[in-house]
């Protein structure tokens, strides 16, 4: 997977929109056109920010099936990427929660979104849910009847859950790429607003290699430059929200204060590396 051909950027910062609860979900209001409103606001955000990407997830549909999901979901996320995507030029992302990969595929290839977000790809996992299962031999399968170029971007033993399978990183993360066929990896705390640790990041890295990591959970401007010491980029979302709280709305001056923070990071590395290039030389 080529992150700059997609993002335009080799690291990039991709931020997430969480849809308001969508119709048939335990919270559903009534209302698709509220919902559409809201997400429209979110993008925006994003974009004035700075985002790189943006990730839109059926968040607040909680509590999740553990696999497919309601036709209705299916239509209602279908309606609102092509909106996002007629409003907003950055690459966009699918991510059907808890785990309804082929879904998620169905929508970014009849869009032409660029990449889906897969919890379980690999292995089994014991969650909330129940049992979730890795759908890599479905999952591959469609994408390449669908005739789709759509990447598919897996978590590695995803938050929220344990592991019944491998619990080993280092073997989890080889499994998910070689097995799995993950065109990138990514890698979260516990639950949803923690980081993964320093060493599980470095870990993660030396096993995926080549093949591109991001951090899925936890990063914030406290502590974004110290994750990227190992990561390739980010997906954030719980920090951008006005307050830091997951239920607000996406604040654009947070996201532009994130933005900062890793674009400065990035160009003083850039710099130091150069001098030390220069110190060798002489």
């Amino acid at each position: 997977m080529n992150l700059k051909q997609i993002f335009n950027t080799t690291q990039p910062i991709i931020g997430v929109v969480h849809l308001l609860p969508l119709p048939t979900s335990a919270r559903w209001g009534g209302s698709l056109s509220a919902i559409v409103d809201r997400a429209e606001q979110e993008a925006v955000a994003l974009v004035s920010g700075g985002v790189d990407g943006i990730v839109v997830e059926n968040f607040f549909d909680a509590p999740f099936p553990k696999s497919r999901v309601d036709p209705a979901v299916v239509s209602a996320m279908t309606t609102i990427v092509t909106r996002l995507m007629e409003l907003v030029s950055l690459p966009i992302g699918i991510n059907v929660l808890r785990n309804d990969s082929l879904s998620a595929m169905a929508i970014a290839s009849c869009t032409g979104a660029s990449f889906i977000r897969v919890n379980v790809l690999s292995g089994v996992m014991a969650t909330d849910q129940g049992l979730i299962e890795g759908c890599a031999h479905e999952l591959l399968r469609y994408r390449r009847e669908l005739g789709s170029d759509v990447k598919i971007l897996a978590d590695v033993l995803v938050k929220h859950a344990q592991p019944l399978s491998s619990s080993d990183l280092t073997n989890a993360v080889c499994e998910t790429i070689d097995r799995g066929l993950a065109d990138a990896i990514i890698l979260s705390g516990a639950v949803t607003g923690s980081p993964p640790s320093l060493e599980d990041l470095r870990l993660a890295r030396a096993a995926a290699g080549s093949t591109p990591m991001l951090i899925g959970s936890g990063a914030s401007v406290e502590n974004i430059n110290s994750l990227m010491q190992f990561a390739d980029g980010a997906i954030v979302s719980s920090s951008l929200k006005r307050q830091g709280k997951i239920e607000n709305s996406i604040d654009p001056i947070r996201v532009s204060q994130f933005v900062e923070t890793i674009r400065q990071d990035l160009a003083n590395r850039s710099v130091q590396r150069a001098i030390d290039s220069m110190k060798i030389h002489k």
